[in-house]
C-alpha cells in the first residue's frame, strides 16, 4: 500500500513537471483496495484493472523499473514504451492489463475466469472497475455470464463515487450499485474501501468461497480519490473542496499506520526504514526509465498482431 503510494506521488511531480507524456490517472486514496484484494491471489490468478491501473500492477507483484518506464514512453517498459500508464500488462505475475476504454475489462475477466473454470486448476479471476463501469452494457453483460457459467471471478468495483465529474449517485438508476449484482443473484458485500483491514477480511472470504466453487461474488468497495479525473492542470475539477478533504482525513495509508503503531506492531524507526526502502525503490525505477532509450520509428510495427 505504501509501495503504491509512493509511486503515485513520484508521478503526480513528474507529471505536473511536463515529463511524462500521455494522460496518467492517479490511485491516490485507493491503495487499500488493490493491497487487501491482491493479498489473496497467487500468481496463476488472473486480474484485468481498468485506466488508474499502477497500483493494481504493484499489488499483483509487477517491477517498478518497467511500470515507470513504460509510463516514460521508454523501450525498456512492459509495451516497449508504446503502452504508456493505461496499458501496463504483466502476464508472468497474472496482470492481463489495464484498459483505457471504461468498462472494457469486465468481459476480458469474464473470459479469463472462464478459462480458469476450464483448467480446473483452482485459480479464479478478478476485476478492477469503478462505479462509473456500472452503467455500461458491458457490466450487465459479464454479471449475467458469470452468473449462468458460475465462473471463478471477484468483481471488485472501487466506487469512487465520481465517474470524471459527474456522481454515481446522480448516473445510476438502481440508485445503489449493490442492487444490481443482487438482481443476478450473485453474492455481494460493501465494504468501507479505506480500511485496508476490512477490505481484505472480505476479499479473503470471497476468494475462498470462489475457490470452493461457489461461483462469483462482488465487492464494493466505497472510496474517494484524491486528485482530478486524470492529472491535469487544465481538467476542473467540479467535486465539492470540503468532500474531498473530509476524505483525505480518512487516509488508507495514514490511518493503517496509526492502527500498526497504537498496537506496537510498529514504531517510529521502523516506519522510516520502511519508508526509506520504498523511496529507494521508486527512485531507483525512476533513474531506470530516465536512462531508458526511446522506441525508434522502425519499431512502431513490431508486436502488432493482424489477421
Amino acid at each position: 500500500m505504501l509501495t503504491i503510494r509512493r509511486f503515485e506521488e513520484r508521478l503526480v511531480r513528474e507529471v505536473f513537471a511536463g515529463n511524462i507524456p500521455g494522460f496518467v490517472h492517479s490511485y491516490i486514496g485507493q491503495e487499500a483496495i488493490a493491497a487487501g484484494v491482491c493479498r489473496h491471489l497467487t500468481r496463476r490468478d488472473r486480474i484485468v484493472s481498468h485506466h488508474r491501473g499502477h497500483g493494481h500492477c504493484i499489488a499483483k507483484g509487477a517491477d517498478l523499473k518497467r511500470m515507470m518506464a513504460e509510463i516514460y514512453g521508454k523501450k525498456t517498459g512492459y509495451c516497449k514504451g508504446k503502452g504508456g500508464s493505461m496499458h501496463i500488462a504483466d502476464f508472468s505475475v497474472g496482470m492481463l492489463g489495464a484498459d483505457g476504454i471504461v468498462g472494457a475489462g469486465l468481459p476480458i475477466s469474464t473470459g479469463a475466469a472462464f478459462a480458469a473454470q476450464l483448467e480446473r486448476k483452482g485459480d479464479i479471476a478478478a476485476v478492477f472497475f469503478g462505479d462509473g463501469a456500472c452503467n455500461e452494457g458491458e457490466f450487465h453483460e459479464a454479471l449475467n455470464l458469470a452468473g449462468i457459467w458460475k465462473l471463478p471471478l471477484l468483481f471488485v468495483c472501487e466506487n469512487n463515487q465520481y465517474g470524471v465529474n459527474t456522481p454515481a449517485a446522480y448516473a445510476m438508476a438502481a440508485g445503489e450499485i449493490a442492487r444490481i449484482p443482487r438482481a443476478h443473484k450473485i453474492p455481494c458485500k460493501v465494504v468501507f474501501g479505506n480500511d485496508v483491514e476490512e477490505v481484505h477480511r472480505a476479499a479473503g472470504s470471497a476468494v475462498a468461497g470462489i475457490r470452493k466453487g461457489g461461483g462469483p461474488f462482488f465487492l464494493e468497495c466505497r472510496t474517494y480519490r484524491w486528485h482530478k479525473h486524470f492529472l491535469s492542470q487544465g481538467l476542473e475539477d467540479l467535486r465539492p473542496a470540503a468532500e474531498l478533504e473530509e476524505w483525505k482525513r480518512k487516509c488508507p495509508v495514514a490511518s493503517f499506520e496509526k492502527k500498526l503503531r497504537d498496537r506496537g506492531v510498529l514504531s517510529a524507526a521502523k516506519v522510516r526504514s520502511i519508508n526509506d526502502k520504498i523511496l529507494r525503490a521508486v527512485e531507483e525505477a525512476h533513474d531506470f526509465a530516465l536512462r531508458s532509450p526511446y522506441p525508434q520509428p522502425q519499431d512502431a510495427l513490431q508486436d502488432v498482431y493482424s489477421t
